[in-house]
This record gives structure tokens, sequence and C-alpha cells, in this order.
């Protein structure tokens, strides 16, 4: 009785917010990111200056907005292997338009919208031909790729009005931190508040914990994937833009491999693969865990050819102790049967 007069008391808005935003995941991926940075500071005091955290910082905006997108698609057990392929077209269509004379606001606009109809032409091609995302953002990463390659014949897109407003304020900063972390702290911040709060997050959350019964209940399976879908290729459009933005030039190879790294980032931060739940705000720090590992290893002198397979094995780390902490916390678990 007790339990169900509680249940009945609206909960407050700003708890849900806090709540989702200190979740244990998040909490323990946040805490593991500034253990990581403390210890590496202790052998490399040049690494705890505030210039170069902001710049750690700013270097995770785009896998960080990617992952915060791939938690909902991961919460209702799908993927999307092409957001790399779309941050990195959405960048070279806005740079190429400012090069034809749109002004740079307006192109600015247009790389979320082109973000937006890849994610669109995703979600078509899952529909139609009724074949999992995976395999469908597999070969959109591949026409993507190739579609930034043919636009630019493989070469940079520069000589763009780098005095104009779109660069000196999205590409600068404020208070002394970097605009685009701005952006991307709030937009996490919104992203949770969907996820947690919305109709629209419930469904994901519903869909990936028991798609059958998400069914019986009346959601539509296949419209909220798309819609879950053309979110995320908005996020690419966005994280190119603000990508743009900042470099000031356009590279057809910008975003190789930014796919891995954001399913990665959203598993680290709490968003497990099994479905069901998620976390923006996690998927945010294991980003940003992920840039501190790479930066780290800079400061170590770890060679380029190890880089990689050291970041990579951070990964596989973190991940297999997440899985094990999972399977071991499980309140259904039961010893002798062999967990």
């Amino acid at each position: 009785m007790i339990g169900r007069v509680r249940a009945s008391v609206p909960e407050n808005p700003l708890y849900r917010i806090r709540r989702g935003l200190a979740s244990a995941d998040a909490a323990s991926v946040l805490f593991a990111t500034v253990v990581l940075t403390l210890a590496i500071g202790l052998f490399h005091h040049d690494f705890l200056e505030l210039q170069n955290l902001l710049s750690i910082l700013q270097e995770s905006v785009y896998i960080g907005i990617l992952a915060a997108g791939m938690s909902f698609l991961l919460a209702m057990r799908e993927l999307d292997l092409s957001v790399g392929s779309n941050f990195g077209l959405s960048l070279i269509i806005a740079a190429e338009l400012m090069t034809h004379g749109w002004t740079p606001w307006l192109a600015g606009a247009a790389a979320v919208v082109a973000g937006g109809l890849f994610g669109l032409l995703n979600a078509l091609a899952v529909q139609i031909f009724k074949i999992p995302t995976i395999i469908a953002t597999l070969a959109t990463l591949s026409m993507g790729r190739g579609l930034a390659y043919a636009i630019t014949s493989g070469t940079q897109v520069v000589n763009l009005p780098a005095g104009s407003s779109f660069f000196t304020v999205l590409g600068g900063k404020e208070l002394g931190v970097a605009t685009s972390v701005w952006v991307f702290l709030g937009g996490v911040v919104v992203l949770t508040v969907v996820l947690r709060m919305t109709p629209f997050g419930y469904r994901v959350r519903s869909i990936g914990s028991n798609p059958d019964a998400a069914v019986f209940a009346g959601i539509s399976i296949a419209r909220v994937r798309i819609q879950a879908l053309v979110l995320v290729g908005l996020l690419c459009g966005l994280a190119g833009a603000l990508g743009l933005a900042f470099f000031i030039s356009g590279d057809p190879n910008i975003g190789t491999g930014f796919e891995l790294q954001a399913i990665a980032a959203a598993v680290i931060g709490g968003t497990p693969l099994r479905g069901g739940t998620g976390t923006a705000f996690g998927a945010a720090f294991g980003a940003i865990l992920l840039t501190v590992v790479a930066s780290g290893l800079v400061f170590f002198n770890v060679p380029l050819n190890w880089s990689s397979f050291a970041t990579g094995a951070v990964i596989l780390l973190a991940v297999a102790l997440d899985s094990l902490v999972r399977r071991r916390s499980r309140p259904d678990r039961q010893p002798g049967l062999g967990q």
C-alpha cells in the first residue's frame, strides 16, 4: 500500500533531470576520467594545465555528440555505423556551399539538414529493404565517404571566409571555453531530458527493454527507429558544422573511425548493447575518457603505430570490466549455474 501511494505522487521534473545526469553509470565513467587524468598528471604535470584540459574537452566534442546520439540507438538495440561518414560529409557539404557563395550560417544550417537527410536515408533503407540497421548503415558508411571524396576530388576545401561570424563565434571561445564545448554540454542536457522525460525517450527504452511488449502496448517500432536514426543524423550534421567552424577547412578524410569510437564511448558511459536503458551524459564522458587516453599516450611518447592499439586495448578492458560488473550485479543470478 505504501509503495502504491508513493508511486502516485508526481516526481519533480528537476529531480528526474538530476537523476539522469548523475546515474551510477555516468558517475562511474566520470570518476574513471578524473582518476586517469590525475594519474597521468602525476607523471606529466603539464597534462593538468588548464589549457591542455580545455584542449582535451574541445577534441572530445565531436565524438561526444555522436556518442550521445548513439546512446538512443543502443538503448533500443540498434546501431549506426555511418555516423563518421555522415559527420564528414555534412562538414564537406557546408564547406563546398561556402565556396559557392552561400553565407556561412546558411551553409552551417545546411550541414545539419544534410545530416538529418542522411539519417533519413538510413531509416528508409532499413524500412524498405527490411534489413538490420548495422547492415544498412555499413553500406551508407561507404556511400557517404565515397560521396565526400567525389565532391572534393579527394582534396581539402580551403579559402573559406574565416572572418565571418560563423567562424569567429562557433569556432571561438566564450568565458575562456570553446563555444563548441558549450554547445556540446547544452546538447547533452537536452538529450538527457529527451531520453528520460519525453514519450519518445520512453518508447526508445521500452523497445530496447522488451520489443514484443512495446508492440503489444501500441508502440510503432518502425516509427521510433526512423525518428532515432534521423535524430542521430541531425546530431552528425551539428557536429559537422561545429567541426567546420573550428578547423576552417573541409577534409574528406575527417571522421574516419568515429563510428567505432562513438559506440565505444556510449558503452563505456553506461549504455549497454543489450538495450533497455541509456545515458547521453555517460556517453559524453565516455568520449572525454577516450580523448584523455589518446592525449595521455602522446605525453608518454607512445609511437603513433601503437597508439591505436593502446586505445583499443583500453576500450576492450573498459567494456569487459563493465560487462563483468553487470553480470555479477544481476539480481536473478544464481550461484552454481556456471554464471
